[in-house]
């Protein structure tokens, strides 16, 4: 409808609230060795981002060894980036409720913005309780689909931070609905990050109090967007909205080696 419109998606949404969203560079995909942490955290953070996410690779079967790992990882995010920096840790919906409590507790210190999806989605009750008992913000939901399955996280008080994904709940039509369903709660939406050009025109059609960053997954981008003329990429930490028609995606078919057309 955008291009049918000409016009950028995020007007048809009401917006933009602003001309540029702020990014987190989120590091899926990338080494943990201690050296290779610091050398990339301070890559991106050199580039402009305020804000970085990082992965846990161990969970409670790992025993002390994984303990100290992942307490390592936080530590030399930390120590690399300094108090300026926002750190966000992904648990892999891999950990259980006394596991996150106690790693809660020992973590705190880093000051992490948030932790995300300590446990199983279905959980609800678990991210209640862990929320109840630690310091540091929980963020869940990318693998809720539409409004009625995040707002059962809602009235749960499960999370902190709401994570929809713009694939998985529906769409930019039912993201909206979700949006405007946290903000009556009080919680703020940053979502999953798997299309980035859509996201971003969803979140420009809010206010930065309701959806203030804009998750960007660094590696998986480089992929996702390879078939773009114009890859939606941050400069200096922040998504630049696009003016053109739609969500400005176009195929660059200069990088198509092979096309089979199907017809019916």
């Amino acid at each position: 409808k955008g291009k049918w419109a000409n016009a950028p998606v995020y007007t048809l949404l009401g917006g933009p609230t602003r001309t540029e969203i702020p990014a987190y560079a989120s590091m899926l995909g990338y080494s943990l060795d201690p050296e290779l942490v610091q050398e990339r955290v301070q890559e991106v953070v050199s580039q402009g981002y305020a804000a970085t996410k990082w992965f846990f690779r161990d969970g409670p079967t790992d025993g002390a060894a994984g303990i100290a790992r992942n307490l390592r990882l936080v530590r030399t995010l930390r120590e690399s980036v300094g108090p300026d920096v926002d750190i966000m840790l992904d648990c892999w919906m891999s950990w259980d409720v006394p596991y996150t409590i106690q790693m809660a507790d020992r973590l705190e210190e880093y000051h992490p913005r948030w932790l995300e999806e300590p446990v199983l989605p279905d959980k609800i009750e678990q991210y209640a309780e862990i929320r109840r008992n630690v310091r540091i913000p929980i963020s869940g939901g990318e693998h809720e689909y539409t409004r009625w399955g995040l707002k059962e996280l809602m009235d749960a008080g499960a999370c902190d931070v709401l994570q929809p994904d713009i694939y998985w709940a529906g769409g930019i039509s039912e993201m909206q609905k979700i949006i405007a369903l946290a903000s009556a709660y009080d919680l703020p939406v940053i979502p999953h990050g798997h299309s980035t050009p859509a996201t971003a025109h969803v979140i420009a059609a809010w206010p930065q109090t309701t959806c203030p960053i804009l998750e960007y997954l660094v590696k998986w981008n480089e992929i996702h967007q390879f078939f773009l003329k114009t890859p939606l990429k941050p400069v200096g930490g922040k998504i630049i909205l696009p003016t053109a028609p739609g969500l400005g995606m176009e195929l660059d078919e200069a990088k198509i080696e092979k096309q089979t057309d199907i017809n019916d």
